[in-house]
C-alpha cells in the first residue's frame, strides 16, 4: 500500500524547520540554496501579473451592474480604512508603553547602509506625484515592472468600461475568465515547488544574516511580533465574530497563504492560494476576484503596523519625543504613501524612509532596519495576506452573498487536506 505524502501544509512546516536549521548549521550550504528561492520568487512573479488583470476585470465585469460593483468597491474601502486604524492603534499603543528604543545602544549602521537609506529617502513625494504614480502609462510596461497598485487601476478602469457596454462585452469576460482559469493551473503547478521555495528562502536568511541579529533589536522584534498578534486577535477575533464566521475555521482555512507568505516574506506568492481558498470557503468569485486584489495596494495592515511601529522606535533611539499630533502626522503620512508605493520591493522602508525624512529623524537610525528587514517582513506580509482575505469573508457577508454550506463543506474536507 502506498504511503501519502504529506499535505501542503505540513511540507511547508517541514521546510520550515529544516530551513532553519540548515542556515544556522552550514551558512555556506545555505547560500548556495538560495537560487531556489530565487527561482521560485521569479516563478511567482511569472504569473501574478496576469492573474491579477484577469481575476479582477472579471470581478468587475462579471459581478452585475456598475451599482452594485460601485457598492462593493465602497464598502470595500470603508473596511479597509477600518482595519487600518486598528493597526495604527496596535501600533502606536505598545510602542509607546513598552519603548523598545529607549535605552537600547546601537552601533553605528555602515556607511555604505546609511547612503542607501538617504537614497530611499528621495522617495518622498508630493500628494500630486502619488497620484501620477498610481496611473501606469502603458499597463504593459506595469505589468513588466510588477507594479500591483497601476495594474489594478488600470484593471479596474477596463472592468468598469467592459461593464459598461454590457453584452458587447460578455466575449471579453469570458475570454478573460479563461486566462484566469488557465492561470490557476499554471499557479497550482507552481506552488508545488512551494516547499522548496520556502526551505531555500528561510535556510539562506538564517545562513547570512545569523540568529544573532535578534539580539541586537529583540525589543523591536518582539513589540512587532506582538503587535501583529494583537491586530490579529482583535481583527479576526472581531470580524469573525460581527460576521457571523468562526474565527477558528478561518484561520484554518488560510493556514496555507499564511504559511507561504510568512516563509518567503512574499505577498505575490501567497495570492494564488488565497484566491483558492477564500472562493472555496464561501465567498463569491467576484468579491474574492475584486476584495483581494484590490487589498494588495489598499490594505497592507501588517505592514502600516510595522512602518508606525518603526518610526517611533527611530525616534526613541535617537531621544527624540514625538507629541500625540506628530504621531498622528506620521498616521496621515503613512496613509497617503503607503498606497503610493503598494508593490515597490522593499515598500515598507521606502514609506518609512521617506516619513523619517519629512519628520526631520535621522535616517543613519533607522539604517540598521535594512539588516533584519526579510525577518519583520515576514510577520507583516503573513497578516497583510490574512487581514485580505478576512475582508474577502467580511464584504462577502456584507453583500449577504457568503455561502455558508460551501464553508461547511470546507471545514469538513480540511482534515484530509492538511
Amino acid at each position: 500500500m502506498r504511503r501519502r505524502l504529506p499535505g501542503l501544509t505540513t511540507q511547508i512546516l517541514i521546510a520550515l524547520a529544516i530551513g532553519i536549521a540548515v542556515g544556522t548549521l552550514s551558512p555556506s550550504a545555505a547560500a548556495a540554496v538560495k537560487p531556489l528561492a530565487d527561482l521560485f520568487i521569479r516563478l511567482i512573479k511569472m504569473i501574478v501579473a496576469p492573474l491579477l488583470f484577469s481575476t479582477l476585470v472579471v470581478g468587475i465585469a462579471g459581478g452585475g451592474d456598475l451599482k452594485t460593483t460601485g457598492r462593493i468597491g465602497l464598502k470595500t474601502m470603508i473596511y479597509f480604512q477600518l482595519t487600518t486604524v486598528v493597526a495604527f492603534v496596535v501600533s502606536f499603543t505598545l510602542v509607546n508603553l513598552i519603548k523598545p528604543g529607549v535605552g537600547v545602544s546601537l552601533a553605528s549602521a555602515p556607511a555604505a547602509d546609511a547612503a542607501a537609506m538617504t537614497s530611499l529617502a528621495g522617495a518622498s513625494r508630493s500628494a500630486w506625484d502619488v497620484i501620477l504614480q498610481m496611473v501606469p502609462t502603458s499597463i504593459i510596461d506595469a505589468m513588466a515592472r510588477g507594479d500591483i497598485l497601476q495594474v489594478v487601476i488600470f484593471a479596474t478602469i477596463f472592468g468598469t468600461a467592459v461593464a459598461a457596454i454590457g453584452p458587447k462585452g460578455r466575449p471579453v469576460v469570458e475570454l478573460l475568465d479563461s486566462v484566469a482559469q488557465t492561470m490557476f493551473t499554471v499557479t497550482r503547478y507552481v506552488m508545488m515547488l512551494a516547499p522548496i521555495g520556502v526551505f531555500a528562502a528561510i535556510a539562506s536568511t538564517v545562513g547570512s544574516q545569523g540568529l544573532s541579529v535578534l539580539i541586537a533589536l529583540s525589543k523591536l522584534v518582539a513589540v512587532m511580533y506582538i503587535g501583529l498578534a494583537l491586530y490579529l486577535l482583535i481583527v479576526v477575533g472581531g470580524t469573525a465574530y460581527a460576521v457571523g464566521v468562526p474565527a477558528i475555521a478561518f484561520l484554518k482555512a488560510v493556514r496555507q497563504p499564511f504559511l507561504i507568505a510568512l516563509g518567503t516574506a512574499s505577498s505575490e506568492a501567497a495570492l494564488p492560494k488565497a484566491l483558492d481558498v477564500m472562493e472555496r470557503f464561501g465567498a463569491p468569485k467576484h468579491i474574492v476576484s475584486f476584495v483581494l486584489p484590490a487589498g494588495y495596494s489598499f490594505n497592507q495592515d501588517g505592514s502600516t503596523l510595522y512602518m508606525a511601529t518603526a518610526a517611533v522606535f527611530v525616534a526613541q533611539l535617537s531621544g527624540i519625543s514625538l507629541s500625540f499630533t506628530q504621531q498622528a502626522g506620521i498616521m496621515l503620512m503613512l496613509l497617503l504613501a503607503g498606497n503610493g508605493v503598494a508593490g515597490v520591493p522593499r515598500a515598507a522602508l521606502v514609506v518609512l524612509t521617506a516619513t523619517l525624512g519629512t519628520l526631520g529623524l535621522p535616517l543613519e537610525s533607522a539604517a540598521i532596519l535594512l539588516g533584519i528587514d526579510h525577518i519583520l517582513d515576514m510577520g507583516r506580509t503573513a497578516t497583510n495576506v490574512t487581514g485580505n482575505c478576512l475582508a474577502t469573508v467580511a464584504i462577502a457577508r456584507w453583500e449577504g452573498a457568503f455561502d455558508d454550506r460551501r464553508m461547511r463543506a470546507f471545514k469538513a474536507t480540511e482534515p484530509s487536506a492538511a
